[in-house]
């Protein structure tokens, strides 16, 4: 029966001293060296059998003195494969006392019906060094140990001066305003400026043209160009078609979308552009009658197709028939 117990302690002794050489303690900063008022972690790692209970040390408000501890500590687990248990405690420390800091090594304690076992760390070291900011005289001068920190502004901060300039802006547009029509009721009445009709600007377009003698001098494209422009301008005066940045098929069916027939004075409009196109596009060179044709064909067009002489009596205030 003695023979049976010994073997048994002698097996837990083993087990045991395989435990605390399976226990491993670590204790480092994440760097040797810092300037005074920088921020670092200190770590303590503890790789360990999953089944051990072992107790990790506490530190409150300095690791030693100096060395003080802004935050922490965060504690992290994770077993890995081997069955080893690595826990990590992380503690966020900074030094606004310049030297060589030498931290004793920390340890873990595993009590049990044997006694008290402790797993020691290594001794972890930390300069803190001073920055060389001193000017020349500084007895008799008080300077800053490191430069000031030049917060970025954030959208909170910038917002009420968006607003106010965009408020500040709104203010002057109104007030602006508000002389504008100031200024012209003291300077009576405002004058209105009737439009010529439709068809008076677009023949009186038509003779400047022909008088320009463009296709006589060999400038052929930019007759074409000049003629298919007073076109345009008529059938957006005339009928509300704005057609200066549309091609010659969505001239057409916005005209038609307008109002107008496929009369002959379409076809008459339809063989001008087009004709026009084969000059501007296809470099088309036309015959001297071809020319004078679809001049006439555009006076034609504009002619046939002028509004009332009764409805512009009206619209320009001449009185009604």
């Amino acid at each position: 029966m003695k023979k049976l117990f010994y073997c048994i302690y002698a097996f837990s002794l083993l087990i045991n001293n395989t435990c605390g050489q399976e226990v491993k303690v670590n204790s480092t900063f994440d760097t040797t060296s810092i300037y005074i008022g920088d921020q670092i972690r200190y770590t303590i790692t503890v790789d360990q059998p999953a089944g051990l209970q072992l107790t990790l040390p506490e530190f409150n408000d300095t690791l030693i003195r100096n060395i003080e501890i802004l935050s922490g500590p965060v504690i992290d687990s994770i077993l890995n494969l081997k069955g080893v248990l690595r826990i990590k405690k992380e503690y966020l420390i900074t030094s606004f006392d310049s030297g060589i800091y030498h931290i004793s090594p920390v340890y873990a304690e595993l009590k049990n019906d044997e006694g008290l076992k402790r797993f020691y760390s290594d001794y972890a070291y930390l300069e803190v060094l001073r920055i060389n900011a001193a000017p020349a005289d500084s007895t008799f001068k008080i300077y800053d140990i490191i430069a000031p920190y030049k917060a970025p502004f954030t959208l909170g901060e910038l917002l009420p001066w968006i607003l106010i300039t965009i408020l500040t802006a709104i203010i002057v547009f109104f007030l602006i305003r508000f002389f504008k029509k100031l200024r012209k009721h003291e300077g009576g009445p405002e004058v209105v400026v009737i439009p010529d009709p439709a068809h008076i600007i677009a023949f009186r377009d038509l003779e400047n043209l022909r008088d320009d003698n463009l296709w006589q001098k060999g400038e052929v494209k930019q007759y074409y160009t000049r003629l298919t422009e007073i076109l345009r301008q008529y059938l957006e005066n005339r009928f509300r078609v704005y057609s200066l940045e549309l091609t010659t098929n969505e001239t057409l069916e916005a005209l038609i979308y307008s109002g107008f027939k496929k009369d002959p004075n379409y076809k008459i409009l339809k063989g001008v552009l087009a004709g026009a196109d084969m000059v501007k596009f296809a470099k088309y060179n036309p015959e001297p009658a071809e020319n004078e044709s679809y001049f006439q064909d555009a006076w034609n067009f504009v002619f046939e197709t002028k509004e009332a002489e009764s409805s512009v009596k009206t619209d320009t205030g001449e009185g009604a028939v």
